[in-house]
């Protein structure tokens, strides 16, 4: 497969994971009250273990953008 098509699908998949990422958190910021219930009901947890997993779930997902699409983009970016 050519250099380029492999770095622009990094791109791509960079683009797309930071848009699912920003779009979750300003969910979390905007509707924290009704998500924050909604999980701990579903969960059968306290609001405030759930607010926790939220913030640990954004950051795992934060940490594995970055490892597994944007540092591949710009290493692909650099190859190139």
């Amino acid at each position: 497969m050519p250099l380029e098509i492999v770095t622009t699908v990094f791109g791509w998949m960079s683009v797309i994971n930071i848009a699912f990422l920003l779009i979750s958190a300003l969910m979390m910021l905007l509707l924290k009250d009704w998500a924050t219930s909604l999980h701990a009901r579903l969960f059968n947890i306290e609001a405030a273990a759930a607010r926790l997993v939220w913030y640990r779930w954004l950051g795992s997902y934060k940490i594995l953008t970055l490892i597994t699409s944007i540092v591949p983009y710009f290493a692909l970016r650099l190859a190139g």
